[in-house]
């Protein structure tokens, strides 16, 4: 189990990793304008409109990856195993020490108790 959760937390890296890349090199919504007017910068490897289609696409599905793996982490991070009974101050009662024996007090009398100087 444990090394289905270390691929999975790789996994989830990953594609925050690759996420945060996709959305910096991804132009905003004001670079659109200069190229409607004819702009010479538009021509680029996946032409006018095909780099915005193919790096939102792939934004999104690195988006699903990561919301999925964070779900299955969350999810595996709260199964407890079954010999725990599921409360948390149950399972400290049953782990804590014993209290070491103390000697018992004698109550003092009243007079006993007052400081002196």
């Amino acid at each position: 189990m444990s090394i289905f959760l270390s691929i999975l937390l790789a996994v989830q890296m990953i594609a925050a990793v690759a996420m945060i890349g996709l959305i910096l090199v991804q132009h905003g919504k004001g670079a659109d304008m200069g190229a409607a007017f004819g702009s010479g910068g538009s021509g680029s490897l996946f032409g006018a409109s095909g780099s915005a289609n193919f790096l939102s696409r792939t934004t999104a599905v690195l988006a699903t990856v990561f919301f999925v793996c964070t779900l299955a982490l969350a999810y595996f991070g709260s199964v407890r195993p079954a010999a725990s009974s599921g409360s948390v101050l149950e399972n400290a009662a049953v782990t804590a020490p014993a209290p070491m024996a103390v000697a018992p007090v004698v109550a003092a009398s009243g007079a006993a108790q007052i400081p002196s100087k």
